[in-house]
């Protein structure tokens, strides 16, 4: 690369520098990024045990659990080594590698709600053309999609971001190597990166979000159209997981890198960092086992078939 950095190494600041407050964050984050790696790990064994769970939906959701489970473990154990330790140093390779993989698994998650809402649309508007559109090689097609333009777009952004200098300061006003908050100790002219991120970012969200709001839109137009209050209900509890997901994900992730670069406040910026590096992939396994039959029943087999185990070997 042209325009080697001249540092070698990146000081995170962190969430905050209170001393009071290390163990209760170390405390909280820990225990969120438990519960995220055994929720998310939890469903993916679960659709991979139950046959009743092979079906589209699951497929994806399975994918969308291993994508909040790596993105999460990309940044959390950092983040809570800091909070114990108070080692907020990380080298230049560790920073570019955090910010590849993390790219790559969060914009895969945008790929992923976007297909997991044409398939609602599929099952909801097309029950009985459903199994012809949504096809295991279709599904397989969809997902590799997904992650082949993840991987264009976290490549893209991770070159341009460390293609610049960084020679007034190393000190990342952040707790992970995130886009911005390394533009803003850039000392080269950021104005080509800026664009870029913007555009880019603005290009994946609004296609993911348009995919997703005209398949809900003919969602509803579908269930207002059903004579049955039972079948209405049964669509929208199927549909209410995703969309909490959704509003949530894409709330955040405009917030963050949909504005310019005058408007951003790093303070701001790091607790809606927060929800979306480590609340949503916490939150996504419990919205959908919570509120989810299927799911619930097919860890209650589990359960009682790993009791049934249990009580062969005593």
């Amino acid at each position: 690369m042209e325009n080697i950095s001249e540092v070698t190494e990146f000081i995170l600041v962190g969430l905050t520098d209170t001393p009071e407050l290390q163990v209760p964050l170390f405390i909280i984050f820990t225990v969120i990024y438990i519960i995220t790696v055994v929720g998310n790990l939890g469903m993916i064994m679960l659709i991979l045990l139950d046959s009743h769970l092979h079906t589209p939906m699951y497929f994806f959701l399975s994918h969308l659990s291993l994508v909040d489970c790596v993105y999460a473990s990309a940044i959390t154990p950092k983040v809570v080594v800091g909070f114990l330790t108070g080692d907020k140093v990380i080298s230049y390779s560790a920073c570019a590698a955090q910010m590849f993989f993390f790219l790559t698994f969060a914009i895969n998650e945008s790929f992923l709600l976007a297909s997991m809402a044409f398939d609602r649309h599929a099952a909801v508007c097309k029950p009985l053309h459903y199994t012809t559109t949504m096809t295991s090689s279709t599904c397989v097609l969809m997902a590799t999609g997904s992650y082949m333009c993840a991987l264009l777009q976290s490549s893209t952004h991770v070159a341009f971001t460390f293609h610049l200098s960084f020679c007034h300061s190393n000190v990342i006003n952040h707790f992970f190597c995130d886009i911005p908050p390394l533009l803003a100790i850039s000392c080269s002219d950021i104005y080509t990166n800026e664009i870029v991120l913007f555009s880019v970012a603005a290009l994946d969200v609004f296609f993911t979000l348009f995919i997703i709001l005209i398949s809900y839109l003919l969602i509803f137009v579908a269930i207002l159209r059903m004579h049955s209050a039972e079948g209405q209900r049964k669509a929208f509890s199927t549909c209410a997981s995703h969309l909490t997901t959704v509003f949530i994900f894409f709330g955040t992730v405009i917030f963050t890198y949909l504005q310019p670069s005058s408007s951003h406040s790093m303070d701001t910026d790091k607790v809606a960092s927060v929800f979306y590096t480590m609340v949503i992939p916490m939150l996504n396994p419990l919205v959908y086992s919570l509120r989810n039959k299927e799911v619930k029943s097919a860890f209650h087999k589990f359960v009682g078939k790993a009791s049934s185990s249990l009580g062969l070997l005593n």
